[in-house]
């Protein structure tokens, strides 16, 4: 395995990592979620948060949250997003006089933080695999497929070296069958499609029901997956499908932080790895906006339930940081569409003299620094030949954190 991680001076150098499943809306209710609302709490009641925080937005503050979070990001190691997108029209559900104004919020603080962007609008029909209508508070994330195509090559015109528009269908119980073969069928040969699937033990059981197949095997046994698909979480499966979707060379987002704070479940990592699946990761709802925690929280999973140390490692790459490195890097171009050659341009220093690296070599650092504590070791980024941050602050991060502020206060004063 080539090395992931470099020396460089007294630097460690690695590839950008991206960030393969972001809803940077939720970066504005984290943390407020953790108070019992339900003896059973679960996604199910976290949605209903959920929906609260989202019926407050509108571009402006899309955009002053999304700018904070993509400076996070850009100071932890994440040099890409893919942006799933659903937040498209006014909370009442019409939509703005541009309708893609929220989608343009997001671009604009890609664009002024310098974060390299895949932005993913979503289709959005219904409330559950029974074809139910969406719920008032659902409505603004609604298109019939008319409307959700013309966003779609409303964006995709605007595509530029760090710009790229995919596709993403919410769910299966969000999308029906028909609907999803009709926008597959009209999408650019090379846009990418990410999907959310088996996330939750109550959609698995809900297709079962409905479908008659579990969502990874229907999506299988119906749809042509291949290389541009991205499975987010994919958390519930059973052994042929994780060898389907390998098979399928599709790539599976794995959002740790996420996944735990929802309790949603553990994805199977070592019988993924095994059968030579690719996977990236997400910080979802940003609960955590560190890929360090992401990929430390993936191998610390699977030791819980295993009862076993060095999950991701194998007799030929002993060493689990470098596995987990190599994994998001392997990936990163697939999922998200841009060149390989272009994310090449996109570049991490870490700082040397940082407690957890001091002394590291070759054969330990990447270990070290997922491994080896919480303090950020991030002191340079490089997007698109660009610095963005440097000395271990984004260019622009007092700006972009009074804006935010600003924001929250008027956020939470509603």
């Amino acid at each position: 395995m080539n090395p992931s991680i470099a020396s460089e001076g007294d630097r460690w150098r690695l590839p950008g990592i991206a960030n393969l499943h972001s809803h940077a809306f939720q970066r504005a209710m984290a943390g407020m979620a953790e108070r019992m609302t339900h003896p059973s709490d679960s996604f199910w009641t976290w949605r209903e948060t959920m929906y609260r925080m989202a019926s407050r937005f509108d571009p402006d503050t899309l955009h002053a949250v999304a700018a904070q979070l993509y400076a996070e990001m850009l100071e932890a190691g994440y040099t890409t997003v893919c942006e799933f997108h659903y937040l498209h029209h006014a909370p009442d559900g019409r939509a703005y006089d541009d309708a893609a104004a929220m989608s343009r919020a997001l671009i604009a603080a890609a664009r002024e933080t310098g974060i390299r962007m895949t932005l993913l609008p979503v289709l959005y029909m219904t409330g559950g695999f029974d074809r139910r209508p969406l719920n008032e508070r659902q409505r603004r994330f609604g298109h019939d497929i008319d409307g959700y195509l013309h966003l779609f090559e409303t964006l995709h015109r605007e595509q530029d070296d760090t710009l790229r528009v995919g596709c993403a269908l919410h769910s299966l119980r969000a999308v029906p069958a028909d609907a999803m073969t009709a926008v597959l069928a009209a999408l650019p040969p090379d846009a990418r499609i990410h999907i959310h699937i088996a996330e939750q033990i109550g959609e698995v059981q809900d297709c079962l029901a409905i479908r008659g197949e579990r969502p990874v095997r229907w999506l299988l046994d119906h749809v042509d997956i291949d290389a541009r698909w991205t499975l987010v979480h994919a958390t519930h499966l059973e052994i042929e499908e994780i060898v389907g979707i390998a098979d399928a060379s599709a790539t599976v987002a794995i959002c740790p932080t996420t996944e735990a704070n929802l309790g949603d479940g553990l994805f199977p990592l070592r019988d993924y790895l095994d059968a030579n699946g690719a996977w990236g990761i997400g910080s979802d709802s940003h609960s955590s906006v560190s890929p360090v925690e992401e990929l430390r929280w993936l191998e610390y999973g699977q030791r819980l339930i295993t009862r076993h140390r060095n999950i991701a490692a194998t007799a030929g790459s002993p060493s689990v940081g470098e596995v987990l490195l190599s994994g998001v890097r392997a990936s990163a171009a697939q999922s998200t569409g841009f060149a390989p050659e272009a994310l090449a341009r996109d570049t991490v220093a870490l700082n040397g003299h940082a407690p957890q690296l001091i002394g590291a070599t070759a054969a330990d650092a990447a270990d070290r620094w997922i491994f080896a504590g919480n303090r950020n070791a991030v002191d340079r980024v490089i997007v698109n030949g660009c610095d963005v941050v440097t000395g271990a602050r984004h260019r622009d991060r007092d700006a972009i954190a009074t804006r935010f502020a600003a924001s929250m206060r008027r956020l939470l004063a509603v």
